[in-house]
């Protein structure tokens, strides 16, 4: 492997929208297959007020660190706020989601998976 470097304002953004999954926008940052990268996927999630994030589990741990605006993020049950610099590790198979927010919220997410190819979403409501 070698330095890469990705400027996100380059980047498309990939959405879901759907009552089982939710309204998600994303910029997937490094994924094997997309970029020359391996070891981590990243990329920096976004939903925007009157959408919600619907409540998922999959294997993989995960990290996600606030960017902008204020969410609260539900991990088995328990709210944990996301704002701007504070970031929250989400065990393996814990279901969470983001019931709505009243701004906009972005925050950088990661897995130590290769390609976001290896994240198998189990939603909750389907």
């Amino acid at each position: 492997m070698t330095p890469l470097r990705i400027d996100t304002t380059t980047l498309p953004e990939a959405t879901w929208d759907s009552a089982a999954k939710g309204t998600l926008h994303w910029q997937s940052v490094f994924s094997k297959g997309e970029t020359a990268t391996d070891s981590l996927t990243c990329g920096v999630a976004i939903i925007r007020p009157g959408e919600n994030f619907a409540a998922h589990r999959h294997a993989h741990a995960e990290v996600y660190f606030g960017l902008e605006g204020k969410g609260i993020v539900m991990i088995d049950g328990h709210p944990h706020e996301l704002s701007p610099g504070v970031a929250i590790f989400i065990p393996g198979n814990a279901e969470h989601g983001i019931p709505g927010v009243t701004e906009t919220l972005r925050w950088f997410y990661t897995f130590a998976a290769d390609s976001f190819d290896e994240i198998t979403y189990r939603f909750s409501g389907s």
